[in-house]
């Protein structure tokens, strides 16, 4: 087997139609996975799918929304139908928001809580019963956030909910070690996706790469980073060759921390 391989292997990717979790199906189903894209939009996880088959990759999708627990099993149970288990689970589903304890709202901070906090319970939930059904656990791993690590200006309510992801990680990792489920989380700082595009002409109309430039020398490495970055980080993170990590959150910041 080369390194890092996920050869039938079962995966569930969440919010995986676009950005980083796009980026991640196309690393494991490159790495020999069944990638399952799980998103809200149909259109969306079609062309996502369209994309990875036509890379020869083996991929399905289902329309779920993860802050509906019901939703959530019975997409899982699909997953898993015909005798398939699940390996491998990346909760990278969420949502961001930016402001101080002060511009939060109560709308915010739910919407936050439902997506972010309650979306990466459920999965886990979910995941985890699937993992333990044969005794072969599997590997997860959650999108926190460089949030979830330091102090971020602007970002109270996004800090709050990825700090919860931090935390769920550790008691994942903590509960199910004994019964071969690695649970894992990464934390990225700043990353070029579609929603940094749709964030900088909503808020700077006329001065986005001048907000561009701003946001990415934030990074001391000088630029933003990259999803397939962040997509191959996690592609190692559920191969074997992880198999002595767990209970572990990983920074992929560009160098933010050294500056801390």
């Amino acid at each position: 087997m080369p390194a890092f391989s996920l050869t039938g292997k079962n995966a569930i990717v969440t919010g995986a139609a676009s950005g980083i979790g796009l980026k991640v199906a196309e690393a494991m189903g490159a790495a020999g996975a069944h990638v399952h894209i799980l998103d809200l939009s149909q259109p969306a996880i079609d062309a996502a799918v369209a994309g990875c088959k036509a890379k020869g990759f083996l991929c399905s999708g289902h329309v779920c929304n993860v802050t509906d627990a019901a939703a959530v099993n019975k997409s899982f149970d699909a997953v898993c139908s015909g005798g398939r288990r699940l390996d491998i689970l990346v909760n990278n589903a969420g949502i961001g928001a930016v402001g101080t304890v002060e511009q939060a709202t109560d709308a915010e901070m739910d919407r936050l809580y439902a997506v972010n906090i309650k979306g990466v319970f459920h999965c886990l939930q979910a995941g985890v019963k699937k993992m333990l059904s044969d005794g072969r656990g599997g590997a997860i791993v959650n999108l926190a956030s460089i949030a979830s690590l330091i102090g971020l200006a602007d970002r109270f309510s996004y800090s709050m909910s990825k700090g919860a992801v931090l935390t769920m990680t550790y008691s994942v990792a903590t509960d199910y070690c004994k019964r071969n489920i690695r649970c894992n989380c990464v934390c990225p700082g700043r990353v070029h996706t579609p929603f940094v595009d749709a964030f900088l002409k909503k808020s700077y109309p006329g001065r986005e790469k001048e907000k561009f430039k701003e946001l990415s020398e934030y990074q001391p490495i000088g630029r933003m980073g990259k999803p397939e970055e962040i997509a191959s980080l996690i592609l190692y993170l559920c191969s074997d060759e992880a198999s002595f990590c767990t209970g572990a959150a990983y920074p992929i910041d560009g160098g933010v921390q050294c500056r801390m």
